[in-house]
C-alpha cells in the first residue's frame, strides 16, 4: 500500500502567495504610473524637441520645451473634439501643431491630406488669425494690408555653421519678438506671397527665421484641431541634433555643449510697451 504524500509545508505556501502578491502590486503600480504619465502628456503638458533652425533666434536646435496642452484645450484621443481651454490662440504665440507628411519632401494640412497620412509635429509662430489677410512682400509681413512694425536689433545672429544673419524686432500687436533676415539671395518663393485670406477656424504660421522656414506660405493654414498648444518653457538645451533617445546617451552628457542660460527660460514674446 502506497504511503500518502507529505502535505506542502504551510510556511512555503504563504511565502509563494506573498511573492505573487508583491509582483502583482509592482505591476499595478507600474501600470498606474504609465497611465498617469500618458494622461499628463495628453491633457496637461507635452515635451517637444527642436530639430531645425526655422525658429532661430527664438528657438535653437537642441532646445527641449514643454507645450501647454490646457491653454487651447486638450484634444480627446482619437477624435477632433477638444476640451475647453482657458484662452484662444493669440497672434504671436509660438505653437506646436501637427502637419501631414505624405513623403519626406511634402507637407500638407492634416485635414487636407489623404486619410491615414503620417503626421509630424512642427513649431512655428502664429501670425494670422481667422479672417486675416496675410501677404509677404520683399521680406516684410503684411496683415490686413498693414506692414508689421520692424526695428533693427543692435546684435546679429550666427548659426552653427558660422553664417551671420541680420536681426530685427517685429511687433505683432502687443507681441514683440526677434526675426532673422538672411543677407543671401532670397528664395523666389519668399519674395512675394498672397494675399491669403485665413479661413474661419484656421491659423497662418511662420518661422522666425523667415528666409529659411517651411511654413504656411508654402503649404497653407492649420486648423485649431491640429494645434497642440503654445510652447511655454525650455526645460533643457544643448548642442545636440538627434532624436529623443539622444537625451539618454551618456556620451552626450560629457561631450555636448550645454546651454545652461537657456534652461527654464520662458518661451514668450516681449510686451511692446516694455520694449522701450
Amino acid at each position: 500500500m502506497a504511503e500518502p504524500l507529505d502535505p506542502q509545508p504551510e510556511g512555503k505556501e504563504v511565502e509563494e502567495v506573498s511573492t505573487l502578491a508583491a509582483i502583482v502590486e509592482q505591476v499595478v503600480t507600474l501600470v498606474i504610473a504609465i497611465v498617469i504619465a500618458l494622461a499628463i502628456r495628453q491633457f496637461l503638458v507635452e515635451p517637444f524637441r527642436i530639430p531645425s533652425g526655422s525658429m532661430f533666434p527664438t528657438l535653437l536646435v537642441g532646445d527641449h520645451l514643454f507645450v501647454n496642452k490646457l491653454a487651447y484645450g486638450p484634444r480627446v484621443p482619437f477624435t477632433d473634439w477638444r476640451l475647453p481651454g482657458w484662452r484662444e490662440p493669440r497672434r504671436g504665440d509660438v505653437v506646436v501643431f501637427e502637419v501631414a507628411r505624405p513623403d519626406a519632401k511634402s507637407i500638407q494640412p492634416v485635414d487636407r491630406a489623404a486619410p491615414g497620412t503620417p503626421t509630424e509635429d512642427f513649431v512655428k509662430r502664429l501670425v494670422g488669425l481667422p479672417g486675416d489677410r496675410i501677404e509677404w512682400r520683399r521680406g516684410l509681413l503684411y496683415i490686413n494690408g498693414q506692414p508689421s512694425e520692424l526695428s533693427a536689433a543692435e546684435e546679429g545672429f550666427v548659426d552653427d555653421s558660422g553664417h551671420r544673419y541680420e536681426m530685427n524686432w517685429e511687433a505683432l500687436g502687443d507681441c514683440r519678438h526677434a526675426i532673422l533676415d538672411d543677407p543671401r539671395p532670397r528664395d523666389p518663393r519668399f519674395d512675394r506671397g498672397g494675399p491669403i485670406l485665413v479661413e474661419p477656424g484656421r491659423y497662418f504660421m511662420m518661422g522666425d527665421n523667415r528666409d529659411n522656414s517651411n511654413d504656411s506660405r508654402g503649404w497653407g493654414t492649420v486648423r485649431k484641431e491640429e494645434l497642440k498648444g503654445p510652447a511655454f518653457i525650455l526645460y533643457w538645451s544643448w548642442d545636440v541634433n538627434g532624436n529623443m533617445l539622444s537625451f539618454f546617451n551618456p556620451i552626450n552628457w560629457f561631450t555636448a555643449e550645454k546651454r545652461w542660460d537657456r534652461v527654464f527660460q520662458r518661451v514668450e514674446c516681449e510686451p511692446v510697451e516694455q520694449a522701450g
